[in-house]
């Protein structure tokens, strides 16, 4: 019995690069899909569906959809109306084109922009001009910056080779990042010339090549196990509690131990 669905990858949104004077014309993917499993709330009695209603906080009653508007709130319990009229009339300009404005290095993005990637497919009669794009991204070294609508949104983007195709990343917009000013960081901790040269051999020991295949979605895995062994009929036993970790107050004994082990686990590797 499987629960995950199986969805066959659809194109979510059909226009064109340009690429200065050329044109070319592409179809969008959604690059990932979510794995988790789905589940509803029950009333416990009978398993029949709770549903949610639409309260108004003054009478206690549910209200129609007819009757709801959408309210921004400019200070506390005071609000501005506006209407799905007014908001079309701001809505950005719908597009059928991911205009590249200029190319930069993807060095210089930080990874705190990076939001959503999309493949893009050419459409018909356009993979000479997209392999073209591919080819210039992928000997420059650039990424190109552009902005497009999708559903109503303006996206900010970097287009980007990868493998035989180009990669579309949706970013996000520097108003969107939260400044690091209000956290309490450890900007004037000493540490001492060991604990440094310590924790960095630990890194390197600990060096490998990203493989992403090796990590898994353990729980996710596990309810799927536990939803098909309880829908046999079946009952599983529940793992051993995990030890709880302590505090470590010395950082360089810590280390130390760290390394060793890692060591040891390489050369049981090694035989």
């Amino acid at each position: 019995m499987r629960f995950m669905l199986l969805v066959c990858m659809k194109s979510i949104w059909k226009g064109s690069i340009a690429f200065g004077l050329v044109n070319i014309p592409i179809r969008l993917y959604a690059a990932t899909e979510n794995q988790g499993l789905a589940s509803h709330m029950l009333y416990k009695k009978d398993l029949s569906r709770i549903r949610f209603q639409r309260i108004a906080e003054s009478t206690g009653k549910e209200v129609s959809p007819d009757e709801i508007v959408r309210g921004y709130e400019v200070a506390k319990n005071q609000y501005v109306i506006l209407s799905d009229e007014e908001l079309d009339g701001v809505a950005p300009e719908k597009s059928s084109v991911i205009e590249i404005q200029e190319f930069v290095d993807e060095s210089e993005i930080s990874s705190l922009y990076f939001e959503k990637p999309y493949y893009l497919e050419p459409d018909k009669g356009a993979g000479k001009a997209y392999a073209l794009l591919r080819e210039a991204l992928a000997r420059s070294g650039k990424v190109g910056v552009a902005q497009f609508v999708l559903r109503n949104r303006e996206n900010l983007c970097v287009l980007k080779p990868q493998s035989e195709g180009l990669i579309l990343n949706a970013l996000r917009f520097a108003s969107e990042i939260r400044s690091m000013e209000e956290l309490l960081l450890p900007s004037k901790e000493k540490l001492s010339p060991s604990e440094v040269t310590l924790a960095t051999k630990l890194i390197e020991g600990m060096a490998a090549k990203f493989d992403p295949p090796k990590y898994k979605d353990t729980y996710t895995e596990e309810v799927q196990k536990l939803i098909e062994a309880k829908a046999k009929g079946q009952k599983r036993q529940a793992p051993p509690p995990k030890p709880a970790k302590s505090n470590v107050i010395d950082l360089v004994a810590a280390l130390q131990e760290s390394l060793g082990t890692v060591k040891k686990g390489k050369k049981r590797t090694a035989a």
